[in-house]
């Protein structure tokens, strides 16, 4: 067997104090080259502009750079993020081609001062970027994680309070919220976008550049748009929306229960039931109620409304509004019955998005 070793390999220490790099420098040294050796970071420096006095010989790619090294870090905070760099701080920001770091209070007037445009210049380019590399055949798993408050970990504060504003959550009005709305490949776990908005936003704008999105990545992966199933959820869950969504099929989580006293929907529930679903991890039997013709929304759009119902517990639900000692749910689509069901169980749908209205406090 062939030894690598070298015996002339010499190795001395020192009682001098010696920084040593932070534990993610070498991830971040990864990372930053690839997106080089992709055209990310030289298009980041052709297409994102902002120009503002008083920045000196700063660009927008210097700020990127801290903001990128940052998120990869994993860093508590923005501090002590500075405080392992500092060392290293030349080594840093050659990885970006750049030579110096720009301190902490000039980050902070560059992000209180950044306006929308390069803003959302930004996020085309990043789904530009995403949508011209092809799907992998493995899913890789994705979500969100909130930070919890700890004993190690002091409460969140929030540091962006002028971007926040009164708001309703569903619970109580007058709560400061920031509201978001996400796209999620469903199948990829790819995020298409995320635009966020003080108070409840501006959810209709929101949901018609969502649309444009999902139908640039179907066009990019040459898919039929007739292959495209939209679940919406949260705030997006009313007919109002329905008008924003340029022809593509849906599935929403509803919300306006007020469908369940129209009379079409009453006479339904006298008629015998379609079928009874549960999962398997769950001992609660749905019944599930087909309404395929349904007015919804201002316009009075029609579509179908699907209605499951279960007995209620001792527990307020979470989903569905509950009367006389049983809980409905509303699920309006534009799908067919075979096909609304088969999107349930996921097997006959090969794309879909889902589009989530999230407000946070």
């Amino acid at each position: 067997m062939n030894s690598i070793a070298d015996v002339s390999v010499c190795i001395q220490t020192s009682s001098a104090s010696t920084p040593s790099p932070p534990f993610w420098f070498g991830e971040v040294a990864l990372i930053i080259p690839y997106l080089r050796k992709q055209g990310v970071l030289d298009a980041i420096d052709s297409q994102v502009r902002f120009a503002r006095r008083r920045f000196g010989h700063y660009e927008v790619i210097d700020f990127l750079a801290v903001l990128f090294g940052y998120a990869i870090s994993g860093e508590r905070t923005l501090e002590a993020f500075y405080e392992h760099l500092h060392p290293w701080a030349c080594a840093f920001m050659a990885l970006f081609g750049r030579d110096r770091l720009p301190a902490r209070s000039t980050l902070s007037r560059f992000l209180a001062a950044l306006t929308a445009e390069p803003v959302e210049a930004l996020r085309t380019l990043f789904l530009s970027d995403l949508l011209a590399r092809p799907l992998v055949k493995e899913e890789q798993a994705g979500g969100l994680w909130d930070r919890a408050c700890t004993p190690e970990l002091p409460p969140a504060q929030r540091r962006l309070r002028p971007l926040c504003a009164p708001g309703y959550t569903g619970r109580k009005r007058g709560e400061v919220v920031r509201t978001r709305t996400t796209i999620l490949q469903a199948h990829s776990h790819q995020w298409l976008g995320s635009f966020g908005n003080a108070g409840n936003g501006q959810y209709r704008e929101e949901l018609r550049r969502a649309v444009a999105a999902i139908q640039r990545y179907a066009k990019a992966h040459a898919q039929p748009v007739e292959q495209v199933l939209v679940r919406l959820d949260g705030q997006y869950g009313t007919g109002a929306t329905l008008a924003e969504l340029a022809g593509l099929a849906y599935v929403m989580r509803g919300k306006d229960y007020q469908l369940l006293d129209r009379p079409e929907v009453q006479a339904r529930f006298h008629l015998p039931a379609d079928q009874q679903f549960s999962r398997p991890e769950s001992r609660l039997v749905r019944t599930l109620y087909d309404c395929p013709d349904v007015a919804v929304g201002p316009t009075g759009q029609h579509c179908r409304v699907v209605v499951a119902t279960h007995p209620a517990s001792e527990k307020k639900p979470r989903v569905g509004v509950e009367r006389a000692g049983v809980v409905y749910e509303l699920a309006p689509s534009q799908l067919a019955a075979g096909g609304f069901h088969g999107g349930r169980c996921g097997r006959t749908l090969p794309a879909s998005r889902c589009v989530r209205k999230c407000p946070r406090r």
